[in-house]
């Protein structure tokens, strides 16, 4: 077998696209802080894409019994949540008086116009925001109807447990999965993943709340949605609802 590389003359520009990435920013105003603004957004929508990729290869080893690399990538988007975190505490930088500067230039373009976001809730199994917004693109809301209409990674943990052999409600089985651990030690683990996963999720949106709240206030958001109150909303949306309320009972 030769160690000689496939490409020999790619270049790491190349390689990354680079040349495509960096002119992918184009600020509409004279402002500073645009491009900061725009950049945080971008590499979030990155960030996401990479989410829907690891979790969809989850559901796929869940189903499929595999339950060692589904942790793997369960914990690896886990971990991206982070950066997803932490973003928001780069964009907090910004001031009001700095965000007004280019806001008018935003139009109505918003956040909530994400389909990889939407995309992605469906996916973990949020599937009650509508996606009429995305009707004016035929294919991204074909492909967010199909994602609607696909088992998410939960259901696919709800398969797996009437697979084991617990034809309870859900939430009975999860109990049983957590006073006997030993016994069922694989979805015992399976379970935290997911909660850790929701934990850093709603770490998310709340720094997303609370930096919407620092730069505008309760001023209505782009996009004709309601700012704050609605991220507030989506704060009381669980993914996994059994594996919260399963813990009054242990």
């Amino acid at each position: 077998m030769s160690d000689a590389f496939e490409n020999p003359d790619l270049s790491y520009g190349d390689y990354l696209g680079l040349d495509r990435l960096l002119a992918a920013q184009a600020p509409l105003s004279d402002s500073h802080d645009e491009l900061l603004f725009i950049i945080i957004h971008q590499a979030s929508e990155l960030w996401i894409k990479l989410s829907i990729h690891e979790l969809t290869g989850a559901k796929g080893r869940i189903a499929a019994d595999d339950l060692g690399a589904a942790f793997k990538m369960i914990a690896r988007v886990s971990r991206m949540q982070t950066q997803l975190i932490q973003s928001w505490d780069v964009l907090a930088t910004m001031t009001p008086s700095d965000y007004h500067a280019f806001r008018p230039s935003l139009g109505q373009s918003s956040g909530f116009q994400s389909y990889q976001y939407r995309e992605l809730e469906f996916l973990l199994g949020n599937k009650t925001a509508g996606i009429g917004v995305h009707a004016s693109d035929p294919e991204i809301h074909a492909h967010l109807h199909a994602v609607l209409a696909a088992p998410s990674l939960y259901d696919e943990c709800i398969a797996l447990l009437h697979r084991r052999g617990f034809a309870e409600g859900v939430e009975a089985a999860w109990l049983t999965v957590y006073r006997e651990p030993d016994r069922h030690w694989d979805l015992y683990e399976l379970a935290e993943k997911l909660v850790d996963l929701e934990f850093r999720f709603q770490q998310w949106r709340f720094a997303h709340l609370k930096t919407v709240e620092r730069i505008i206030g309760h001023k209505m958001g782009t996009g004709g949605t309601g700012g704050v109150s609605y991220l507030a909303k989506a704060l009381e949306q669980s993914f996994f609802p059994e594996l919260l309320s399963v813990r009054t009972s242990i």
